[in-house]
């Protein structure tokens, strides 16, 4: 039998409290050498339905932790023409197989999964990094933005949120916020955004920098929007003025248009799992941190076992037969 939980059953099982610890044991995990992450192809689909350009761009995504009693396979992907279908950008579907028998175990819809670990990100590294009272500047308006700050208001005492899109989707994102108890107002530029904010979130699918380096003193960047070469959200100039440089994935990170025409190396990149190390800040940073994250299927890995340990505790989900009787 495997479990199939539908996207309402996803919801129900998934949030910000409940993978906040997911998702920290990843990055450990990871960082420490004990997993298995083999590099994850994305290609371009859908060349040739209309005409000869891609609709999007798809992604497979599989991981295991050692001793673990499942591994993950994800199948991703990103759709920029989506928000005026209104679609989701960013879709997914997470497999889920015993790793003792190679027997299907589970299958969830992961676009829930991916964005709530996604943004645990922002509130892990906000938790390690940056001293409270936080003032939050988020560039970008889309799914992402709302989780990278629901994460950081649940491990940080959060002042306000400025929100800042250049479209007017900004306004939405905001009232969605609040609704959610959250302090949080628009900005009319990313200069005035980030202006006045001890910590900035990044969350686009920009191909140039989003906002100017010399408008904020933040002590802590977040940028979790550009994974590939051809994406970029942060000026040169802001990470060669940074005094350190997390990555959730150092390998892959420094492959992003955000670090490719710095100084900064793969090895210059330390993991985040160190930040987790040390006690939270008492007093704000003189110099400037930045963390890149590109995200990782390890996080997809131990999000989608909890959210499948949590449905089995509370008989969420339909059990169906995926196996002949006599096979």
């Amino acid at each position: 039998m495997v479990t199939v939980l539908t996207a309402d059953d996803v919801e129900s099982l998934c949030d910000v409290e409940t993978m906040l610890p997911a998702v920290e044991t990843a990055l450990v995990e990871q960082a420490s050498g004990a997993v298995e992450r083999p590099d994850r192809p994305h290609f371009p689909v859908g060349a040739g339905l209309d005409d000869h350009t891609p609709h999007g761009t798809g992604l497979t995504m599989p991981a295991y932790v050692h001793g673990e009693p499942y591994y993950a396979t994800k199948l991703a992907s990103v759709h920029e023409g989506n928000a005026a279908r209104g679609l989701p950008t960013i879709q997914a579907q997470i497999a889920l197989t015993d790793a003792r028998t190679g027997t299907p175990v589970a299958y969830m819809p992961g676009t829930r999964v991916t964005n709530v670990r996604t943004g645990c990100v922002g509130g892990l590294a906000a938790r390690a990094l940056a001293a409270e009272p936080v003032r939050l500047a988020v560039i970008g308006a889309g799914a992402q933005a709302r989780w990278q700050t629901r994460a950081i208001a649940t491990t940080s005492d959060l002042e306000s949120v400025t929100v800042y899109s250049r479209s007017d989707s900004k306004h939405d994102c905001a009232d969605d916020l609040r609704a959610d108890g959250i302090p949080a107002e628009t900005a009319e530029t990313a200069a005035d955004a980030v202006s006045d904010a001890t910590v900035v979130v990044t969350a686009t699918t920009s191909t140039e920098p989003v906002f100017p380096a010399d408008a904020t003193d933040a002590e802590l960047v977040v940028a979790v929007g550009a994974y590939e070469a051809t994406m970029q959200e942060l000026e040169p100039e802001l990470l060669e003025r940074a005094d350190r440089v997390f990555a959730d994935v150092p390998g892959e990170a420094i492959e992003t248009g955000d670090l490719q025409g710095t100084s900064v190396r793969e090895a210059d990149l330390v993991a985040l799992a160190e930040a987790f190390d040390g006690e939270r800040p008492d007093e704000p940073a003189d110099g400037l941190t930045v963390v890149k994250s590109v995200g990782s299927a390890v996080m997809d890995l131990t999000a989608a076992t909890t959210v499948y340990e949590r449905s089995v505790d509370t008989d969420a989900g339909t059990d169906v037969p995926f196996r002949r009787v006599d096979e």
